[in-house]
């Protein structure tokens, strides 16, 4: 079994998306067993209780710098046993420490067809470019801002008159998707990197097929 902790700072929807998948029995081998924010009002706290996740806030300003507080969050997740961290809106950058303590074995869901539109507010940025197309993708977190190899991707057109509030609710929806399936892979042993490919392996053929 593979134990996830998913680091959240705002409603959690994608957190919820991911319990909820669980219960469904869709994360293959996977259970979530922590969640940590950084924001003591943050909405995925209300989902942890929800879903009887454990739960524990570590606010920045609590810590001398961002590496004393990427220890702390690590820290929370090694001393329960995590072997896949999910970044759900979780929104700060994480330094090589961090990175370091849980090599290849970080996701991140961001709401753009990644290498385009990377950072903050990407529907935003999607608009203003005139994008025709817009998205999510799933990928593995390194030092740079989105710029990790891409383990799933879905497209979602820009519609006519799209604002950024629709735009975000329709690429939401695929976000939900993706995130479960991609950790689903995880867990099952069937992502592989390979350079900057993130390569999906096989399924193990059934028995006595």
């Amino acid at each position: 079994m593979t134990r996830i902790g998913v680091l959240a700072s705002g409603r959690g929807s994608n957190f919820r998306a991911l319990c909820e998948a669980q219960r469904r029995g869709e994360l293959g081998g996977g259970a979530i067993v922590l969640l940590v924010v950084d924001k003591p009002g943050a909405g995925a706290l209300a989902v942890a209780k929800e879903f009887n996740v454990e739960a524990v806030v570590l606010e920045p300003k609590a810590f001398p710098d961002r590496a004393a507080h990427d220890a702390a969050v690590a820290d929370a997740l090694v001393a329960r046993q995590v072997g896949l961290v999910c970044h759900a809106g979780y929104m700060r950058i994480v330094g090589p420490g961090y990175l370091a303590r849980f090599p290849n074995a970080v996701l991140n869901m961001h709401p753009a067809l990644l290498p385009s539109f990377p950072g903050l507010h990407a529907q935003r940025q999607a608009l203003a470019h005139g994008a025709k197309v817009a998205g999510a993708t799933v990928h593995f977190v390194e030092e740079g801002v989105d710029t990790g190899p891409i383990v799933l991707q879905a497209a979602v057109p820009v519609l006519e008159g799209d604002t950024e509030e629709a735009l975000s609710a329709r690429i939401l929806v695929e976000e939900h998707r993706l995130y479960p399936e991609a950790v689903r892979l995880f867990c099952a042993g069937r992502l592989r990197l390979d350079g900057r490919r993130a390569r999906i392996l096989p399924a193990p053929a059934a028995v006595g097929a």
